[in-house]
């Protein structure tokens, strides 16, 4: 690779490696496999980097961690795995303790949930609302249509409000009465 594609590419990995592993993260729910699927798409990134237009090289680095996520849950020592650990919590401080306990519980419930909603829908769920991408932009990153990402959304939303309540029958939270 040329040193100007080599060093271009050092920049946009600097840059985005952080906005990618939280991603990663909110996709299969362990830091340390987060990391791995970033190295895995920086790596690939890197072969094709010479290929990849300037104006599309977020989106394209997106689209290739979506797939090696999904390539790695396809792995058949994937399927077996049981997540039951607990997700570490981060102190905030500052906040007022009664609401940074309420913000870290209401954050590990969801995190749970999240790991509960098939890959699917977490991958839509995550690019949708915690990316903020719009609906053409998720359809391009999983190679679907629209309405597809419509629809999956709607029913992750659904399926994540079902396993928030199936933990916690008492939380009333954001969205939970139909308004997300």
């Amino acid at each position: 690779m040329r040193t100007q594609h080599e060093e271009s590419f050092r920049v946009f990995a600097r840059d985005q490696a952080a906005a990618l592993r939280r991603s990663a993260y909110l996709l299969c729910g362990d830091w340390h496999l987060a990391e791995d699927l970033v190295q895995t798409t920086l790596t690939k990134l890197y072969r094709a980097w010479r290929r990849v237009d300037e104006k599309t090289q977020e989106a394209y680095a997106r689209k290739t961690l979506m797939r090696t996520w999904l390539d790695e849950r396809r792995k058949p020592w994937r399927r077996a795995e049981s997540r039951d650990g607990v997700v570490p919590d981060t102190g905030d401080s500052e906040s007022d303790p009664a609401v940074a306990g309420q913000r870290a519980r209401t954050r590990n419930l969801v995190l749970r949930a999240l790991a509960e909603v098939p890959p699917r829908q977490r991958a839509v769920l995550v690019l949708r609302y915690w990316e903020d991408l719009p609906t053409a932009e998720v359809a391009a990153a999983l190679r679907c249509s629209e309405g597809t990402v419509k629809s999956q959304a709607s029913r992750g939303l659904q399926n994540l409000r079902g396993v928030i309540a199936q933990h916690d029958p008492d939380y009333v939270g954001v969205g939970a009465e139909g308004t997300a």
